[in-house]
């Protein structure tokens, strides 16, 4: 195995216990999935809290249909609604709501305890050290 297989395998790992803990952080204290939380974050960074389906998929790294459902999902429990693209029959806006954003507020200090714990963690064991370093230092 190479060096860069070795060090991917590594960032593989790390970003795979990392999401596992944020995942189950959010779902147990706020009933809010890891991509409903990073959707909510990235609408209510847009000035008015509308992305189209497409660049929500992209912004978040699903697939469209996959961010379909995910927004099914916000819609029913009242933190996004849908709106068609008055140029475009075929685009969709999603747009945050006031709950999704009091939602998403409630649930940012979860995100950020439950990270900077998880890379302490991590940063403890010998194996994952440099990586978490690395993600570190960026900042």
């Amino acid at each position: 195995m190479t060096g860069d297989e070795l060090a991917w395998g590594r960032v593989l790992a790390l970003h795979g216990r990392i999401e596992q803990e944020l995942a189950k952080a959010l779902q147990r204290r706020h009933g809010l999935g890891l991509s409903e939380f990073r959707a909510l974050g990235k609408l209510a960074a847009t000035g008015k809290g509308v992305l189209r389906m497409q660049e929500l998929a992209e912004a978040i790294g699903l697939n469209q249909s996959s961010v379909s459902r995910m927004v099914v999902r916000l819609e029913d429990a009242g933190l996004t609604e849908r709106d068609p693209c008055e140029n475009d029959r075929r685009g969709v806006y999603s747009c945050i709501t006031k709950e999704g954003r009091k939602r998403h507020a409630e649930t940012e200090p979860t995100y950020r305890e439950v990270l900077a714990a998880a890379l302490d963690k991590a940063e403890a064991d010998p194996e994952l050290k440099g990586a978490v370093t690395a993600l570190r230092s960026v900042s």
